[in-house]
């Protein structure tokens, strides 16, 4: 039997009674009140662990109920609101005020057992998660992630925030700022750590592909499709998925990725059977998201769907006092990958990363460390452990610069564009993924353009990495 206090806050008498016989039932301890300011004296007086309150009341709704709780309340409390099929943007607004879920009307009996028993996990996890949480503030860090900057803290506010949360999670930010690692951290913190975290990258997987990918599809649902595949929801059942560059995503596949988001139910490709999925989803973009909407590239619904909640990662250069605590971190990690033993860097070293744009972000410096790592011989790594050429600005106006770009009055945006990639590119000695790399762009973007300028993308001169 379960010993979690539920509060109704229900203005109509026959729901609220009905849904505290329901909860009763499940083993609950149920109490009543017929709107917020009732419920805000039976929180003091009672103390439930779980509140479910309706948002349209008299006196007091469930919004301003919520907002006192999440203000005033000392104790830990989960709040699911119940709300009508066409207020769900209220839904959403109150998961941004601290909400634990909603549940729409009529209410679907199974989706609230669910999300009652989910609560009272997520209750049960909460001291442990703030004991985690302050000893990784203590040490600069949270998961994967190091930063004792302001803006790296502010980021690991905003994960501690959301984390035990079920709303969704819109991550934004240049590439290689670490997107998926907040992801991960989210799930870590979360009470749905112990399942799975399946990431994808949906600019890395063709068009003709991505619905079986993420989907699933049954044997004999298009050519080749020689057995039933699991999709990434499915895989991901009772866990965290996450959608690493939502932008890519084709804008057919996003309409029934929202359809899974708003009704959790799915259909494999070729199949005539919904299937039930408890997934969270987070998602990440190296776009500006309201710029994708107005180029047509991100569904508008599915954006906002989406942006439940946003973090955004800022770019390295932006929290360069972070750089040395960073550098500590991705060594440990570099000497256990390779086998080596690089202590420390030398401060010649520091001075050139304390000077440098880091256009390549977090991913950049981890990639030069570990090149550094491979070719130094001694437990510090100098200056000659690093790329030619490092800390050297890529555009030059030297004429000795043979990657110099010289832009003539008159040029146009879309030329120097192409004349920076090609450039680019050609710097890299024909490496595409580390050119998108210190462009800031996707590997499919920069695909993309090279096929506008007419380079062919099968040259075996243009390496993936």
């Amino acid at each position: 039997m379960n010993q979690e206090r539920v509060l109704i806050v229900e203005d109509e008498e026959n729901e609220r009674t009905g849904l505290a016989e329901l909860v009763s039932a499940w083993g609950y301890h149920a109490e009543t009140a017929k709107d917020g300011a009732e419920g805000l004296e039976k929180l003091v007086s009672w103390a439930p662990a779980i509140v479910v309150t309706d948002l349209k009341m008299p006196r007091m709704g469930g919004m301003e109920l919520l907002e006192k709780i999440a203000h005033d309340s000392t104790q830990t409390v989960a709040v699911v609101v119940v709300t009508a099929q066409g207020t769900i943007d209220s839904a959403v607004q109150a998961m941004r005020m601290g909400a634990y879920d909603y549940i729409t009307k009529p209410i679907d009996t199974d989706r609230l057992r669910t999300i009652l028993q989910k609560a009272s996990e997520h209750l049960g996890t909460t001291i442990e998660l703030e004991v985690t949480r302050r000893k990784l503030r203590d040490t600069g860090s949270l998961g994967s992630l190091v930063g004792a900057s302001k803006k790296m803290q502010e980021t690991f506010r905003l994960i501690e925030m959301v984390a035990p949360s079920t709303a969704s999670v819109l991550i934004t930010g240049a590439s290689g700022t670490g997107k998926e690692l907040v992801a991960r951290t989210v799930h870590e913190l979360s009470p749905r750590r112990s399942k799975p975290f399946v990431p994808i990258n949906c600019a890395a997987i063709p068009e003709t592909l991505i619905e079986s990918e993420i989907f699933g599809h049954e044997k004999g649902a298009f050519t080749g499709a020689v057995e039933r595949r699991t999709g990434c929801f499915e895989l991901a059942e009772g866990g965290t998925l996450l959608l690493d560059e939502i932008g890519e995503m084709p804008i057919s596949t996003q309409a029934k990725l929202l359809r899974v988001l708003e009704d959790r139910t799915l259909r494999r490709l070729g199949s005539k059977v919904e299937t039930k999925v408890d997934v969270r989803v987070l998602a990440a973009t190296n776009k500006v998201p309201e710029e994708a909407v107005a180029r047509g590239e991100l569904r508008n619904d599915l954006y906002y769907r989406l942006n439940v909640f946003n973090i955004h990662m800022p770019l390295l250069r932006e929290h360069k006092e972070d750089i040395p605590a960073l550098v500590e971190h991705l060594l440990a990690d570099m000497n256990a990958k390779h086998g080596r033993k690089v202590a420390t860097v030398s401060e010649a070293v520091v001075h050139l990363f304390q000077n440098y744009s880091w256009p390549g972000n977090v991913r950049e410096l981890r990639n030069t460390l570990e090149r550094a790592v491979i070719v130094c011989d001694g437990a510090v790594a100098e200056t000659r452990h690093l790329p030619p050429h490092f800390g050297q600005p890529a555009l030059r106006t030297t004429s000795e610069d043979p990657y110099a770009v010289h832009l003539g009055v008159g040029t146009t945006v879309g030329e120097a564009e192409k004349l920076l990639i090609l450039k680019t590119l050609e710097s890299t000695g024909n490496n595409k993924t580390r050119a998108a790399e210190i462009l800031g762009i996707s590997l499919k973007t920069l695909h993309n353009k090279l096929k506008e300028y007419g380079s062919a993308t099968s040259d075996p001169a243009l390496k993936e990495d």
